[in-house]
Protein backbone atom coordinates (compact mmCIF):
# COMPACT_ATOMS: atom_id res chain seq x y z
CA UNK A 1 0.00 0.00 0.00
CA UNK A 2 2.86 2.36 0.77
CA UNK A 3 4.55 1.97 -2.63
CA UNK A 4 1.22 2.17 -4.48
CA UNK A 5 0.34 5.48 -2.80
CA UNK A 6 3.76 6.83 -3.67
CA UNK A 7 3.37 5.77 -7.31
CA UNK A 8 -0.12 7.26 -7.42
CA UNK A 9 1.08 10.67 -6.17
CA UNK A 10 4.05 10.66 -8.54
CA UNK A 11 1.83 9.78 -11.51
CA UNK A 12 -0.36 12.80 -10.82
CA UNK A 13 2.64 15.10 -10.38
CA UNK A 14 4.29 13.95 -13.61
CA UNK A 15 1.06 14.26 -15.57
CA UNK A 16 0.52 17.76 -14.18
CA UNK A 17 4.04 18.73 -15.25
CA UNK A 18 3.46 17.25 -18.77
CA UNK A 19 6.15 14.61 -18.16
CA UNK A 20 4.11 11.90 -19.83
CA UNK A 21 6.80 9.22 -20.14
CA UNK A 22 7.46 9.29 -16.41
CA UNK A 23 3.72 9.34 -15.74
CA UNK A 24 3.28 6.26 -17.97
CA UNK A 25 5.94 4.41 -15.98
CA UNK A 26 4.11 5.12 -12.74
CA UNK A 27 0.81 4.00 -14.32
CA UNK A 28 2.46 0.73 -15.33
CA UNK A 29 3.71 0.28 -11.77
CA UNK A 30 0.21 0.85 -10.39
CA UNK A 31 -1.19 -1.75 -12.78
CA UNK A 32 1.47 -4.23 -11.67
CA UNK A 33 0.68 -3.62 -8.00
CA UNK A 34 -3.05 -4.08 -8.66
CA UNK A 35 -2.46 -7.37 -10.45
CA UNK A 36 -0.31 -8.70 -7.61
CA UNK A 37 -2.92 -7.70 -5.04
CA UNK A 38 -5.74 -9.33 -6.99
CA UNK A 39 -3.86 -12.61 -7.37
CA UNK A 40 -2.93 -12.60 -3.68
CA UNK A 41 -6.55 -12.08 -2.59
CA UNK A 42 -7.83 -14.75 -4.98
CA UNK A 43 -5.32 -17.26 -3.57
CA UNK A 44 -6.19 -16.57 0.05
CA UNK A 45 -9.95 -15.95 -0.23
CA UNK A 46 -11.13 -19.10 -1.99
CA UNK A 47 -14.81 -18.50 -1.16
CA UNK A 48 -15.32 -14.70 -1.01
CA UNK A 49 -18.62 -13.26 0.16
CA UNK A 50 -20.92 -11.34 -2.16
CA UNK A 51 -19.50 -7.88 -1.43
CA UNK A 52 -15.89 -8.99 -1.86
CA UNK A 53 -16.74 -10.85 -5.05
CA UNK A 54 -18.30 -7.71 -6.54
CA UNK A 55 -15.26 -5.60 -5.64
CA UNK A 56 -12.89 -8.22 -7.06
CA UNK A 57 -14.85 -8.33 -10.31
CA UNK A 58 -14.72 -4.54 -10.62
CA UNK A 59 -10.99 -4.43 -9.80
CA UNK A 60 -10.31 -7.14 -12.40
CA UNK A 61 -12.26 -5.12 -14.95
CA UNK A 62 -10.18 -2.02 -14.19
CA UNK A 63 -6.98 -4.06 -14.42
CA UNK A 64 -7.85 -5.52 -17.82
CA UNK A 65 -9.37 -2.46 -19.53
CA UNK A 66 -7.31 -0.53 -22.06
CA UNK A 67 -7.16 3.09 -23.11
CA UNK A 68 -9.32 2.71 -26.24
CA UNK A 69 -11.96 0.47 -24.65
CA UNK A 70 -15.60 1.52 -24.56
CA UNK A 71 -17.86 1.38 -21.50
CA UNK A 72 -14.94 1.80 -19.10
CA UNK A 73 -15.23 1.52 -15.33
CA UNK A 74 -14.10 4.76 -13.69
CA UNK A 75 -15.07 4.19 -10.06
CA UNK A 76 -15.24 1.17 -7.78
CA UNK A 77 -18.00 2.58 -5.60
CA UNK A 78 -20.03 4.16 -8.43
CA UNK A 79 -19.89 1.96 -11.55
CA UNK A 80 -22.54 4.10 -13.26
CA UNK A 81 -20.06 7.00 -13.66
CA UNK A 82 -19.39 7.96 -17.28
CA UNK A 83 -16.76 10.10 -19.00
CA UNK A 84 -18.35 13.13 -20.68
CA UNK A 85 -16.30 15.08 -23.20
CA UNK A 86 -16.84 18.84 -22.78
CA UNK A 87 -14.46 20.06 -25.48
CA UNK A 88 -13.29 23.03 -23.42
CA UNK A 89 -9.66 23.98 -22.94
CA UNK A 90 -9.78 24.40 -19.16
CA UNK A 91 -11.77 21.19 -18.57
CA UNK A 92 -11.76 18.62 -21.34
CA UNK A 93 -13.72 15.93 -19.49
CA UNK A 94 -16.17 15.52 -16.65
CA UNK A 95 -17.09 12.32 -14.85
CA UNK A 96 -20.67 11.61 -13.86
CA UNK A 97 -23.78 11.67 -16.01
CA UNK A 98 -25.51 14.18 -18.25
CA UNK A 99 -28.32 16.33 -16.86
CA UNK A 100 -30.91 17.93 -19.11
CA UNK A 101 -32.32 21.28 -17.93
CA UNK A 102 -35.12 23.42 -19.34
CA UNK A 103 -35.73 26.96 -18.07
CA UNK A 104 -38.31 29.64 -18.76
CA UNK A 105 -37.37 32.28 -21.27
CA UNK A 106 -37.84 35.46 -19.24
CA UNK A 107 -37.02 34.67 -15.61
CA UNK A 108 -34.90 31.49 -15.80
CA UNK A 109 -37.12 29.29 -13.62
CA UNK A 110 -36.12 25.66 -14.02
CA UNK A 111 -39.09 23.66 -15.29
CA UNK A 112 -37.45 20.23 -15.67
CA UNK A 113 -34.26 18.52 -14.58
CA UNK A 114 -33.46 14.91 -15.40
CA UNK A 115 -30.29 12.82 -15.17
CA UNK A 116 -29.53 10.90 -18.36
CA UNK A 117 -27.34 7.80 -18.24
CA UNK A 118 -25.64 6.23 -21.22
CA UNK A 119 -24.11 9.54 -22.42
CA UNK A 120 -26.84 10.19 -25.02
CA UNK A 121 -26.60 12.68 -27.87
CA UNK A 122 -28.07 16.03 -26.86
CA UNK A 123 -30.52 16.12 -29.74
CA UNK A 124 -32.01 12.78 -28.71
CA UNK A 125 -33.02 14.19 -25.32
CA UNK A 126 -35.09 17.14 -26.52
CA UNK A 127 -38.40 15.32 -26.85
CA UNK A 128 -38.22 13.87 -23.33
CA UNK A 129 -37.15 17.23 -21.86
CA UNK A 130 -40.03 19.14 -23.45
CA UNK A 131 -42.48 16.44 -22.35
CA UNK A 132 -41.18 16.58 -18.78
CA UNK A 133 -41.41 20.38 -18.73
CA UNK A 134 -45.02 20.32 -19.97
CA UNK A 135 -45.91 17.64 -17.42
CA UNK A 136 -44.40 19.63 -14.52
CA UNK A 137 -45.88 23.02 -15.42
CA UNK A 138 -49.11 21.94 -17.18
CA UNK A 139 -48.26 24.53 -19.85
CA UNK A 140 -47.78 23.68 -23.52
CA UNK A 141 -44.39 24.68 -24.94
CA UNK A 142 -44.85 26.84 -28.05
CA UNK A 143 -41.22 27.77 -28.76
CA UNK A 144 -37.91 26.25 -27.67
CA UNK A 145 -34.49 27.82 -28.19
CA UNK A 146 -31.50 25.45 -28.21
CA UNK A 147 -27.83 25.54 -29.17
CA UNK A 148 -26.00 23.76 -31.98
CA UNK A 149 -25.70 20.55 -30.00
CA UNK A 150 -29.36 19.83 -30.77
CA UNK A 151 -28.97 19.44 -34.52
CA UNK A 152 -30.87 16.38 -35.68
CA UNK A 153 -33.15 16.39 -32.64
CA UNK A 154 -35.88 13.82 -32.06
CA UNK A 155 -38.75 16.19 -31.28
CA UNK A 156 -41.84 15.87 -33.49
CA UNK A 157 -44.37 17.89 -31.51
CA UNK A 158 -46.18 21.16 -32.15
CA UNK A 159 -43.60 23.48 -30.58
CA UNK A 160 -41.24 25.34 -32.88
CA UNK A 161 -37.53 24.65 -32.33
CA UNK A 162 -35.03 27.42 -33.02
CA UNK A 163 -31.33 26.57 -33.13
CA UNK A 164 -28.56 29.12 -32.65
CA UNK A 165 -26.61 28.42 -35.81
CA UNK A 166 -25.91 29.86 -39.25
CA UNK A 167 -27.08 33.24 -40.46
CA UNK A 168 -29.88 34.96 -38.59
CA UNK A 169 -30.99 37.26 -41.42
CA UNK A 170 -33.90 35.02 -42.38
CA UNK A 171 -35.38 35.28 -38.88
CA UNK A 172 -37.39 38.11 -37.43
CA UNK A 173 -35.85 40.58 -35.01
CA UNK A 174 -37.88 39.17 -32.10
CA UNK A 175 -36.68 35.60 -32.76
CA UNK A 176 -33.06 36.77 -33.04
CA UNK A 177 -33.40 38.56 -29.71
CA UNK A 178 -34.83 35.44 -28.09
CA UNK A 179 -32.03 33.30 -29.53
CA UNK A 180 -29.47 35.62 -27.99
CA UNK A 181 -31.39 35.43 -24.73
CA UNK A 182 -30.87 31.63 -24.82
CA UNK A 183 -27.30 32.02 -23.55
CA UNK A 184 -28.75 33.07 -20.17
CA UNK A 185 -29.08 29.36 -19.35
CA UNK A 186 -25.27 29.07 -19.04
CA UNK A 187 -24.97 31.04 -15.76
CA UNK A 188 -28.08 29.20 -14.54
CA UNK A 189 -26.28 25.90 -15.04
CA UNK A 190 -23.24 27.30 -13.25
CA UNK A 191 -25.30 28.38 -10.23
CA UNK A 192 -27.09 25.03 -10.06
CA UNK A 193 -23.76 23.22 -10.06
CA UNK A 194 -21.84 25.48 -7.67
CA UNK A 195 -24.54 26.77 -5.31
CA UNK A 196 -27.06 23.92 -5.20
CA UNK A 197 -24.97 20.75 -5.12
CA UNK A 198 -25.27 19.41 -8.64
CA UNK A 199 -21.50 19.49 -9.22
CA UNK A 200 -20.93 16.63 -6.77
CA UNK A 201 -23.47 13.95 -5.98
CA UNK A 202 -23.33 12.12 -2.63
CA UNK A 203 -26.24 9.78 -3.40
CA UNK A 204 -25.47 6.29 -4.65
CA UNK A 205 -26.59 4.49 -7.83
CA UNK A 206 -28.31 5.89 -10.89
CA UNK A 207 -31.44 6.60 -8.84
CA UNK A 208 -29.33 8.85 -6.61
CA UNK A 209 -28.19 10.77 -9.69
CA UNK A 210 -31.79 11.38 -10.71
CA UNK A 211 -32.76 12.48 -7.21
CA UNK A 212 -29.78 14.83 -6.98
CA UNK A 213 -30.66 16.49 -10.29
CA UNK A 214 -34.25 17.11 -9.14
CA UNK A 215 -33.24 18.35 -5.69
CA UNK A 216 -30.59 20.72 -7.08
CA UNK A 217 -33.12 22.26 -9.48
CA UNK A 218 -35.69 22.57 -6.69
CA UNK A 219 -33.09 24.28 -4.49
CA UNK A 220 -32.31 26.76 -7.26
CA UNK A 221 -36.00 27.64 -7.68
CA UNK A 222 -36.42 27.99 -3.92
CA UNK A 223 -33.46 30.39 -3.78
CA UNK A 224 -35.05 32.54 -6.47
CA UNK A 225 -38.42 32.43 -4.70
CA UNK A 226 -36.86 33.36 -1.36
CA UNK A 227 -34.91 36.23 -2.96
CA UNK A 228 -38.12 37.57 -4.52
CA UNK A 229 -39.95 37.31 -1.19
CA UNK A 230 -37.15 39.10 0.67
CA UNK A 231 -37.05 41.85 -1.97
CA UNK A 232 -40.82 42.40 -1.61
CA UNK A 233 -40.49 42.40 2.18
CA UNK A 234 -37.67 44.94 2.03
CA UNK A 235 -39.68 47.21 -0.24
CA UNK A 236 -42.71 46.94 2.08
CA UNK A 237 -40.62 47.81 5.16
CA UNK A 238 -39.09 50.76 3.33
CA UNK A 239 -42.57 52.00 2.35
CA UNK A 240 -43.85 51.70 5.94
CA UNK A 241 -40.82 53.56 7.30
CA UNK A 242 -41.27 56.37 4.80
CA UNK A 243 -44.93 56.70 5.69
CA UNK A 244 -44.14 56.81 9.41
CA UNK A 245 -41.52 59.47 8.78
CA UNK A 246 -44.01 61.61 6.85
CA UNK A 247 -46.68 61.16 9.54
CA UNK A 248 -44.27 62.20 12.29
CA UNK A 249 -43.00 65.17 10.32
CA UNK A 250 -46.49 66.35 9.32
CA UNK A 251 -48.80 65.15 12.12
CA UNK A 252 -51.87 67.03 10.89
CA UNK A 253 -51.58 65.86 7.34
CA UNK A 254 -50.07 69.17 6.24
CA UNK A 255 -47.13 69.41 3.93
CA UNK A 256 -44.75 72.22 3.30
CA UNK A 257 -45.62 74.38 0.29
Amino acid sequence: MRVSKKAFFRQGQYARASQYKRAAKQTKKLKTYLGRLLRDIERKATTPDEKLAVMLARASRIHSQKRDDHQKLYSLDAPEVECISKGKAHKRYEFGCKVSLSVTHKNNWITSSSALHGNPYDGHTLSATIGCSQSNTNVMVKEAYVDRGYRGHDYRGQARIYKQEGKLKALTRAIVKKLRRRSAIEPTIGHVKSDNGMARNYLKTAEGDRLNAILAAAGYNMRKLLAAFLYALREFISFVQNRRYEMNKYPCGQRAA
